[in-house]
Parts: structure tokens; sequence; C-alpha cells
């Protein structure tokens, strides 16, 4: 396949429900991180979560309507990451001890942004994100939505909680790079024996 197909898109797919639901997570990310910064806990609480069931949904409305587009793949990866981003960074502030967890996080999402890129690349679609994934980026949400809500609604504060799970949520996201990461090799491996062959 070559790249200028992977990249190509039609104007409409512009306004498609799955891409408009992707718009949505860029733009909560700023009221998020205004909301949290000044400890408005509440609202920094239903800025994630809508952001996380726009995550869950975009996906499955794509695949069950039939709008997945080029434009889709290549936006919500980068939705995900600058939300993750924006949890991290606040995250950290809110609780330093997590910092070590948040980094592991971090980088595994940076990994397979940099592996999706080398795919496109290569002129190779990426996968479409599988259920692992989601389930990575739900337990995520879950835990971030438990550590704000302590916080917010009883004042409660726990380092061990927090860290636990935190740690939860990279085991989830680990397996899932582990296992996004033999899609990959795969797909290279695939990819070059097809170059070979031609």
């Amino acid at each position: 396949m070559e790249n200028k197909e992977i990249w190509s898109f039609k104007p409409s797919d512009l306004f498609t429900v799955p891409n408009i639901l992707t718009y949505l997570r860029f733009i909560l990310i700023a009221p998020f991180v205004y909301f949290f910064l000044n400890e408005n806990y509440v609202m920094a609480v239903i800025c994630v979560t809508a952001s996380g069931l726009t995550d869950c949904f975009d996906g499955m409305i794509a695949r069950r309507f039939n709008q997945v587009t080029s434009l889709g793949k290549i936006l919500d990866p980068i939705a995900d990451k600058f939300t993750l981003l924006a949890v991290v960074v606040c995250m950290v502030i809110f609780a330093p001890v997590v910092l070590p967890v948040l980094i592991a996080l971090l980088l595994k999402d940076v990994i397979m942004l940099l592996g999706g890129m080398d795919l496109i690349k290569k002129g190779i679609t990426p996968p479409p994100a599988q259920w692992y994934g989601k389930l990575g980026t739900i337990v995520f949400y879950f835990s971030v939505f438990i550590i704000i809500f302590l916080k917010a609604a009883f004042k409660f504060e726990n380092d061990a909680i927090n860290i636990s799970l935190l740690s939860i949520t990279a085991i989830t996201m680990l397996f899932a790079l582990y296992k996004y990461g033999k899609i990959y090799f795969q797909l290279i491996k695939d990819n070059n024996s097809k170059e070979n062959a031609d």
C-alpha cells in the first residue's frame, strides 16, 4: 500500500461521528487542566470521564456504522497521547510519589505512537485498536477517577492507594504494549516478505 493511500481522506471524513468525538477529546484537555490546577476536582473528573467515554465509543461507533477513516486512525492515538500527557502532568503535581509509574505509562504510549508512525512511514496501515488496548485505557481513566474523586469528595489522600491503582494501570498498559509489539513485528515481517517476493 502506498503512503499516500494511508494519509489520504475525503472531506466528509472530517465530520463523521467518531472523528467528532475525537475532536472533543482534544477540546476537553484544556478545561481538564484548568479545573484540576484550580482544585475544582468535580469538574476535572467530569472532563476526564467524558474524555474516557468518547475514547471508548468512537471506535465502537466507527466499526458498527462503517465509519472507520484514515483520518480517525491518525487522530485517535494522538488524542490519547495528548490526554495522557495532560493527566500525567496534573497527577504528578497532585501526587509526586506516583511519578515513576506515570513515566512508565507515558513511555509506553510514546513507544506505541512512534511504532505507528514507523508503520505509516513504511506504507503499512497501523492495526485498529484491540480490546487489550482499550482495557488499559479504561483502567487508566478508572484509576484517575478514583484518585481524584477520593480527594474531591472526602479530602482523602493515600500514596499507597494511588501507587496501587496506577501500578495496576501500568500492568494492563504494558500487557497491551507487548501484544501490540507482537502485531508490529509481524506486520514488519509480512511487509518485508512481500517486498522480497516482488
